[in-house]
């Protein structure tokens, strides 16, 4: 990841690359049931976010890639600031009583301090995390919520050689497409183009915001929608 881009503010920013798409989920069996019956494959146990009062579960969708089930840890403690990944808005805790549902994306860039300086849209401190022998950076802004809701990614750094998709079973499921819509997609692209992100995802217009990701499974070629 050596290429740069222009970003904001006079810096430059490190491009960036798809790491993992983003489920939540009510609980955890919920969101694991969810992904089993779209792709035909069961998602792996991950671990818990003691931080965060989160927990997840992977399934790998190619080198260094994969997708993360993310719940609310009903064994762990509450924060005491905002959950990362919007999950203490009680509209989103709402909408997963109906299903689980794709909400987000994170790219990984090996300098996230100036990837984050140099995108366009506020992306949030970058904090410190570990799950076991992992290590990372990871951008969360202050009050929780999802850049662009969800269509510009979070961005993380690992601090370890391991990756959590190495170790990850093949599962056959690959990501084929991400898209968005948005009201106004120019400053979305934009920040997109200041992280290389901007061949990543397709993002046009529409009234309502929507995230979709298209998947080739066992069964065929599938969709996670937000």
């Amino acid at each position: 990841m050596s290429d740069a881009k222009p970003g904001a503010r006079g810096t430059t920013a490190s491009s960036a690359t798809l790491d993992h798409l983003v489920v939540a989920a009510t609980t955890l069996a919920d969101g694991i049931d969810y992904v089993a019956t779209v792709t035909g494959v069961a998602p792996q146990p991950g671990g818990r976010h003691v931080a965060m009062g989160t927990h997840n579960a992977l399934l790998k969708l190619g080198a260094r890639v994969y997708l993360e089930i993310i719940a609310v840890d009903p064994q762990g403690t509450k924060p005491p600031r905002p959950r990362w990944f919007d999950l203490d808005n009680p509209v989103l805790q709402s909408e997963l009583l109906e299903r689980p549902r794709l909400i987000h994306w994170v790219a990984r860039t090996d300098a996230i301090d100036r990837a984050a300086g140099g995108c366009l849209l506020a992306l949030g401190p970058v904090h410190a995390m570990a799950r076991g022998d992992y290590r990372w950076r990871i951008t969360i802004p202050d009050n929780g919520t999802l850049p662009a809701s969800g269509i510009v990614p979070t961005l993380i750094q690992w601090d370890v050689p391991q990756h959590p998709a190495d170790t990850l079973p093949a599962s056959g499921v690959t990501l084929a497409q991400l898209a968005a819509t948005c009201r106004d997609p120019a400053p979305v692209r934009a920040a997109l183009a200041a992280l290389g992100l901007d061949g990543t995802i397709a993002v046009t217009f529409d009234r309502e915001t929507r995230f979709a990701a298209m998947l080739r499974t066992p069964r065929g070629v599938m969709t996670l929608t937000s």
